[in-house]
């Protein structure tokens, strides 16, 4: 075997419209300044590349590739190469441009990180309306999630993909997503950054906004296998919680409660919103309920004069409601305002609702109706409609969007595939007990978190040592709107927010693997 490099990429058919952006990338890789190379496309036996590489007097292969095979193609690739190391380009669907220093810099990177077995990088994106630098998370073992950007270039050692006997050729959807995990159990997986002009190769792709709901229009055969994936990754490594396996509470909390349910909403500056959240919370048919308000803007906060309408001497005051109860701080910390609404609530249970959203008018009902009925329940996760408001103030349901049911929460495997996602469910329903033997929600004492998480972080530890209930029916509707904090956020913010949750992931399965050598 040589040092050289083996190369990867997928081709085309000339009268296919993305021929000219694979000839475009091909090209790009025969004027690197490295020539110690190998070339192998998958799928097309076009006349243009042979004559590309011939020139260049690069070797080149053609590898068939049926359907969703990419594993089997990778692993054919593997068979006939004879390459150091692999590098795999991921262009369908757009046009992807080495750079011509980039092969000498993954070798150069392999060569002084001897540990690590798969390398990737930052990159630019060209889109419409110029180009942008995607600087890319760095991984640890934490980052378990399925849409983690790795980018577009993967830079292999050999030997490691043949540690991990290659490429699953059971894994039809998530090849690359299985083939990362299984590394990361046995050498280092580096990230090569980019301060300024650093990237290693281009992008070119129509720009897409960033959409929370995304991942809920994927095929479910597609969210069972990358399940399937994590799964079989956490049973590896010590961190899988087999059904029916929960640690025991340290230190347990008695009830005090003198109500069923508090529902509490922490929330600054909307006061535009508050009326509908808490008309949802005076309608409901459990009547034994109250509504804390933890307004975190300070006095001045518009949004505590609206919620002082529904208490005693408010304009919208009915002694036969529900009570509402408001709480002024000067921190805006969603932690905090849930902890100091669970330290003052009077219900037995806490009961999610954020201020831009409503509770359908069952929902406290059917969520203590599992506790009822149910042992060892230590939350109950709800189902939600996905509403919009528009700019003249109405609001419909976004049929596009199914009933959100986070089918992943099952009694066998629910809380290990929670690792895999960043939903929780909603709306989320814990015993004020169980918040306080949890140790209350995070008040941004985490290393990433900046209010964002902490509901995320209690799930995790509550399915550590309860069960999860379900309600599937939709009982909580989601508005989205300009202003909130799904709605088309940029890839900043969704990196922050992912480098928060992946920091919990991290803990977490450090506890199961804890739990488990136990």
């Amino acid at each position: 075997m040589t040092s050289k490099t083996t190369v990867i990429l997928h081709g085309a058919d000339r009268t296919a419209p993305e021929f000219n952006a694979v000839k475009d990338s091909i090209a790009a890789i025969l004027a690197s300044h490295d020539r110690d190379m190998e070339l192998y496309i998958l799928g097309s036996e076009e006349a243009d590349f042979s004559d590309m590489a011939r020139k260049e007097s690069v070797p080149l292969q053609f590898v068939p590739m049926e359907d969703r095979a990419l594993a089997s193609a990778l692993n054919s690739v593997l068979r006939q190469s004879s390459g150091e190391f692999v590098l795999y380009l991921d262009n369908p669907g757009h046009g992807l441009h080495l750079k011509k220093a980039a092969l000498t810099l993954f070798r150069m990177a392999a060569e002084r990180n001897q540990d690590a077995a798969y390398i990737y990088s930052d990159y630019d994106l060209a889109e419409a309306g110029g180009s942008r630098e995607v600087k890319l998370l760095f991984h640890h073992f934490g980052r378990v999630r399925d849409n983690q950007d790795y980018g577009k270039a993967h830079f292999f050692r050999r030997s490691g993909l043949e540690a991990v006997a290659g490429f699953d050729e059971n894994v039809k959807y998530n090849v690359l997503y299985d083939i990362r995990l299984k590394l990361s159990e046995k050498f280092r997986l580096l990230r090569i950054g980019n301060k300024y002009k650093g990237s290693l190769y281009t992008v070119q792709a129509a720009g897409k906004k960033t959409n929370v709901f995304d991942y809920l229009l994927a095929g479910k055969d597609v969210q069972i296998e990358a399940e399937n994936v994590v799964t079989a990754h956490l049973k590896r490594i010590g961190a899988y919680l087999a059904p029916g396996s929960f640690a025991p509470v340290r230190k347990k909390v008695e009830d005090r409660s003198s109500l069923l349910a508090s529902v509490i909403i922490p929330v600054g500056g909307r006061p535009e919103f508050i009326g509908t959240a808490l008309d949802s919370v005076q309608a409901q048919t459990v009547k034994e309920v109250e509504a804390i308000v933890v307004v975190n803007g300070g006095e001045k906060d518009p949004t505590a004069d609206e919620v002082r309408r529904y208490m005693k001497g408010g304009d919208k005051y009915d002694a036969s409601k529900a009570e509402v109860r408001l709480f002024v701080v000067d921190i805006n910390s969603i932690g905090f305002c849930l902890n100091l609404g669970a330290r003052n609530a009077r219900g037995k249970y806490y009961v999610q609702l954020d201020s831009d959203d409503r509770l359908k008018p069952d929902a406290v009902e059917k969520v203590l109706k599992v506790f009822n009925e149910e042992k060892n329940v230590g939350i109950v996760v709800g189902s939600y409609e996905v509403w919009e408001k528009h700019g003249d103030g109405s609001i419909s349901r976004m049929e596009e969007i199914p009933v959100v049911t986070h089918d992943e929460w099952t009694e066998e495997n629910g809380r290990n595939n929670l690792l895999r996602i960043n939903g929780a469910g909603a709306p989320r329903c814990i015993p004020i007990h169980v918040i306080e033997e949890m140790g209350w929600f995070s008040l941004n004492d985490d290393p990433f978190a900046r209010n964002y998480g902490e509901d995320y972080e209690m799930v995790n530890k509550i399915a550590e040592h309860y069960r999860v209930g379900r309600v599937w029916d939709a009982v909580y509707e989601v508005i989205r709107h300009s202003g909130g904090t799904d709605h088309a956020i940029s890839q900043d913010l969704v990196d922050r927010n992912d480098e928060a949750k992946d920091d919990m992931r991290k803990h977490a399965i450090e506890r199961r693997i804890r739990f488990n050598a136990v």
